[in-house]
């Protein structure tokens, strides 16, 4: 029986995951949940599932949901705060981390399941994005376990010669990320000044959040997949292509220097890379519905325009660029995406902060997690400037 702690559990990826859960009671049973304002879907999973340890972001939230729990019976203990997150993802008790908290507060018990030498199946891309060197160093060195459940990482995973040979080993010469294209790949770039947050949200194949939702339509979250891959896989930005595959049944590809290509495909559902990830290398069932080839009828694929996508050049630039450039990348795209969603920017400003959020803040080797957490903070400062700046323009105009 391996036990997981599933950090983000009330998202869509933790919706995913449960399922296949339930789906193998024999194989997995829950160590500790984690949510951060969602005490109420917290409490019924809590009641499903029977975790030890339930972790919320606030005491408030604590509060009523070990009100709700006590009510219905539940010995679950419940915690709140930074620290109670890194002891779900470090303790004991745990076998396997399931790290799908989205954003940089997903780092720390990112990083601190490494630490404790877990097993851990990454959905947070930006423990990556934002510390990569220091993230792989603290998985070789205190010998965990890391497998990738981003769809697109799951696959060139599962398209590569041996676990983790990404460099020349076995004669990889390039990865191919897929994208979807998102909601506005065939729409006029001039009418998305006026898109609507419930507009960028509506994503043709996947069901998604809503941050990572406007990420991909703005394609930054291709980006962060990049630079993602890069740390994964070992490949340098000249090595990572982005193909536009509208119909999301390719997931990804591996180039080998013979000429071969290998790809992954399945229907879009996040359960297939999950339980890819909790049983490998055994294979499971996942409750996604087989692939019918005939019914799909045909695979296109296209480039990225990078007039449409400026987000992804950015990503690009700041994976060259390298040291904690994607770090600020990051934070900038975390609070430009928060101000349109909330109404305070337009859709097309959110590259436009980020550009100048990368122009503005100098980046340097990320040789600590001190020094990547202070590059952040002076970042999404930066950007809540940049914010403000876009968001008065807007008014006067």
């Amino acid at each position: 029986m391996e036990r997981l702690t599933l950090l983000g559990s009330t998202g869509s990826i933790g919706d995913s995951t449960l399922d296949v859960v339930a789906r193998h009671p024999d194989r997995y049973s829950i160590f500790a949940l984690t949510a951060h304002r969602n005490g109420a879907k917290l409490a019924e999973q809590c009641l499903r599932f029977k975790p030890e340890l339930a972790v919320v972001g606030d005491p408030a939230t604590a509060q009523q949901l070990e009100a709700a729990l006590r009510a219905a019976g539940s010995k679950t203990r419940v915690a709140y705060g930074e620290a109670a997150l890194v002891e779900a993802a470090s303790a004991a008790q745990c076998d396997t981390v399931i790290a799908a908290i989205v954003g940089a507060a997903g780092l720390k018990p990112t990083l601190a399941a490494a630490q404790a030498g877990k097993r851990i199946l990454l959905a947070n891309k930006e423990a990556l994005v934002m510390s990569g060197a220091l993230f792989m160093d603290a998985v070789r060195d205190h010998h965990a376990t890391l497998l990738p459940v981003d769809s697109e990482h799951n696959a060139i995973f599962q398209c590569l010669p041996a676990a983790g040979a990404g460099d020349t080993h076995g004669g990889v010469t390039r990865i191919i990320l897929t994208a979807s294209g998102g909601p506005f790949r065939t729409r006029d770039p001039a009418s998305l000044e006026s898109v609507t947050p419930d507009q960028a949200c509506a994503h043709p194949n996947w069901v998604m959040g809503r941050k990572i939702s406007v990420d991909s339509a703005t394609m930054m979250n291709k980006g962060l997949e990049v630079i993602e891959a890069h740390w994964l896989f070992g490949l340098p930005a000249d090595r990572i292509d982005v193909l536009i595959h509208p119909q999301s049944v390719i997931h990804s590809m591996v180039s080998y220097a013979d000429g071969s290509v290998l790809a992954q495909l399945g229907n879009p559902d996040m359960r297939t890379p999950i339980a890819h990830a909790l049983a490998y290398p055994q294979r499971i069932a996942s409750g996604v519905a087989p692939l019918d080839l005939t019914a799909i009828a045909q695979l296109t694929f296209e480039a990225p325009d990078l007039s449409r996508f400026p987000c992804l050049k950015l990503a690009f630039d700041a994976l060259r660029q390298g040291g904690t450039a994607s770090a600020i990348l990051n934070a900038a795209n975390e609070i430009a995406v928060d101000a349109f969603l909330a109404g305070r920017i337009g859709f097309m400003r959110i590259a436009d902060v980020v550009a100048q959020v990368l122009d503005e803040v100098p980046h340097a080797a990320a040789s600590s997690l001190e020094a990547v957490l202070d590059v952040d903070g002076r970042a999404r400062a930066a950007a809540h400037r940049a914010v403000e700046r876009q968001a008065l323009g807007v008014l006067a105009g």
